[in-house]
This record gives C-alpha cells, sequence and structure tokens, in this order.
C-alpha cells in the first residue's frame, strides 16, 4: 500500500518524507528539487506489541509497514504538462492515497513559488490540477462508452454516472466529495480517477505556532477546505519533526515533554495514513517473535491466516482468539484461558483490530 507525499515546491515536503522515513532525500529552496520520486517503508507505531514484548521477551518485533513516496512539487497547469506535472499526475496515479502537504508558516528565507502564504489557494492549486486530469479521463471515457452504447443499452448507466461525476467535477469539487452507491462506485473504480483517492492534510507550521494550533488562521483555512471532503487535517511542524526523528527514544520523549506534545505529529500521520487505506492489524505473539500483520478491514479468519502462509488458509480448521486487552489485564495466556477468555472462531469469523491469534490447521 502506497501512500504519496504531495504539495507545492518548498511547502515542507521532501523535509517531511525525511523525517518520516530518514531517508535523507535531497531537500533545497528552489522549485522541483525532487524530480524521480523517493520512496521510504516505514514501519507503524503500535504500543500494543510493545506491552505484548514486556509478556513474551521476543527474540523479535515486527510492526506493520507502509510505503511512503515523496512526489515532484506540483505547479499550476500541471495537467497541461507545465512543470513537471506529467510526472507528477503518473506517480500519483500509482499510489493508494495522498497526503498533502500545505504550508502554513511565514519565512521570508523560504521562497513560496506563488509568493505569498494562501493555504486554501495552495490546495486548490493542486485539486483543480487534479480535476482537469479528472475530466480529461471522463470525457475518454464517456466517448468510448457511447460508441459502444449504439451496440449495448447496458452502457446507459455507465454514462450516467459519468456525467454526474464530471458535473461535480465542472463545479471544481474532488470525485471523493459525490456520495456514490454501491453500483455507481463499481463504474468509479474502473476509471482510476486522482481525486477519489482518499486524502489526509497535512498543515505545516512554525514551532511558534505550535501552542496555538487548534485557533491558528492558516490553519483553520485549511480545515474549513478539507470539511468538504471529510478528510482529517493534522496540523505539525516539519521542521521540529524532522528534529525528532533524529532522536533516540528517551531524548526524543524529553522534547516532546518540553513541547506539551503526547506523542510526534509524524506518529499521527503514520497511524492516520494506515487508517486512511481500511488497514488494520491482527497480532500474533510467542517468544520467537511478536508481530502485526496487516489485513483490510472487513477481513474474514481464513484470509487473514493466508497472510501468514498460504498453507495455513488453506487448511484452516479454526483461530483461538484473545483481545489484547483481556491478555494484559490478566498478564499472560494461562490466566487469559483459566478465565474462559480465549475465544475459538470458525471461518466467518471477521478480523477485529488488536486480535491476538493462533491459527489451527491441517494440510
Amino acid at each position: 500500500m502506497k501512500i504519496g507525499i504531495v504539495g507545492l515546491p518548498n511547502v515542507g515536503k521532501s523535509t517531511m518524507f525525511n523525517a518520516i522515513t530518514n531517508a535523507g532525500a535531497e531537500c533545497a529552496n528552489y522549485p522541483f528539487c525532487t524530480i524521480e520520486p523517493n520512496v521510504g517503508m516505514v514501519t507503524v507505531p503500535d504500543e500494543r506489541l510493545d506491552e505484548l514484548a514486556k509478556i513474551y521477551e521476543p527474540d523479535k518485533t515486527t510492526y506493520a509497514v507502509i510505503e511512503f513516496v515523496d512526489i515532484a512539487g506540483l505547479v499550476k497547469g500541471a495537467s497541461k504538462g507545465e512543470g513537471l506535472g506529467n510526472k507528477f499526475l503518473s506517480h500519483i496515479r500509482e499510489v493508494d492515497s495522498i497526503c498533502e502537504v500545505v504550508r502554513c508558516f511565514e519565512d521570508s528565507n523560504v521562497v513560496h513559488v506563488d509568493g505569498n502564504i494562501s493555504p486554501k489557494r495552495d490546495i486548490e492549486t493542486i485539486n483543480l490540477e487534479l480535476i482537469f486530469a479528472d475530466i480529461e479521463t471522463i470525457d475518454k471515457r464517456l466517448e468510448k462508452a457511447k460508441k459502444m452504447l449504439k451496440a449495448d443499452k447496458k452502457y446507459e448507466f455507465e454514462i450516467q454516472v459519468l456525467e454526474k461525476t464530471k458535473k461535480v467535477l465542472e463545479e471544481g469539487k474532488s470525485a471523493r466529495t459525490i456520495n456514490f452507491t454501491d453500483e455507481e462506485k463499481e463504474i468509479i473504480k474502473d476509471t482510476y480517477l486522482l481525486t477519489t483517492k482518499p486524502i489526509i492534510y497535512i498543515a505545516n507550521i512554525s514551532e511558534e505556532q505550535i501552542a496555538n494550533s487548534d485557533t491558528d488562521k492558516f490553519v483553520n483555512e485549511v480545515k474549513e477546505y478539507a470539511k468538504q471532503e471529510n478528510a482529517k487535517v493534522i496540523p505539525l511542524c516539519v521542521k521540529i519533526e524532522e528534529e525528532l526523528s533524529s532522536l533516540d527514544k528517551d531524548d526524543k520523549k524529553e522534547m516532546l515533554e518540553a513541547l506539551g506534545l503526547e506523542e510526534s505529529g509524524l506518529d499521527k500521520v503514520i497511524k492516520a495514513s494506515y487508517d486512511l487505506l481500511g488497514l488494520m492489524s491482527f497480532l500474533t505473539a510467542g517468544k520467537p517473535e511478536v508481530r502485526a500483520w496487516t489485513i483490510k478491514k472487513g477481513t474474514k479468519a481464513p484470509e487473514a491466516a493466508g497472510k501468514i502462509h498460504s498453507d495455513i488458509q488453506r487448511g484452516f480448521i479454526k483461530a483461538e482468539i484473545v483481545s489484547y486487552d483481556d491478555l494484559i489485564r490478566e498478564g499472560s495466556m494461562n490466566a487469559v484461558k483459566e478465565k474462559g477468555l480465549l475465544r475459538v472462531e470458525g471461518k466467518d469469523y471477521i478480523m477485529q483490530d488488536g486480535d491476538i491469534v493462533l491459527f489451527r490447521f491441517n494440510v
């Protein structure tokens, strides 16, 4: 699963990517520093694994991971190939969701591609380019569907859905703002529209803005725009996050306390991105390894078993499950069993986030 980090040039995109991945992507105070996308695998912070490790003292602890892609800065006219527009659009088509960095800080030493700070304008610049690209995609599909209609009336419904979508796009709104029916979703899924991709907005603020980020005028501008898409907004100081990412665990904790923060903004971004993709984790625990396994929400037990090994899915018999909260409260698996808190689930069981599982199988 890939998450694309996008934004105008010089908004802190690559700096945030560096902080998330510690990958050392090149950062510079001029547009188009990032040309080919940087890619980094990132562990998803999960305190549950840390607690399980205290109980089992495993040889190995393995966290869930997601992939972040730092995509070249976009400018007005990208949908027509301006700047690195064609590269930007091709790279964004390959990701599953979008993390859009919006500049909300003022700094005369860091040039803004449009000369001054205006979060709403910056978001609209990017989103309109994606909308223009989607209109072009819809037009091509409409042309094809209308030709096919002569031979098959089933294309009437597809044409209705495409025209409904185009109308919203022409109003300057993203396709993700449309409440599609299940049948309509099937049609739209095949168009691979850019503006249907789920999105999170990152309001990049200065250190001085951290204390008052809830009332900051620039952050609220981002929130106001995001509201129409039911999108999440996370205010964070990318510069501070980069510094935090270079510290060891104790120093990081000390710095967070000094800033009055419970967790780093990047941890929030990674967790929110994981959730945005509709992902969750089930857990396995033992002396060899404590591990989080990534599955889609709504996955049934046999398919979850297949994440570990295809043979386990093929020979699935049952899943022995204990909730994370029960195990932590009781302190051991033996105590859990004595209290009758271990459940046995079959093939139709829908996995829950944080289930600790032992799969029984026979092949």
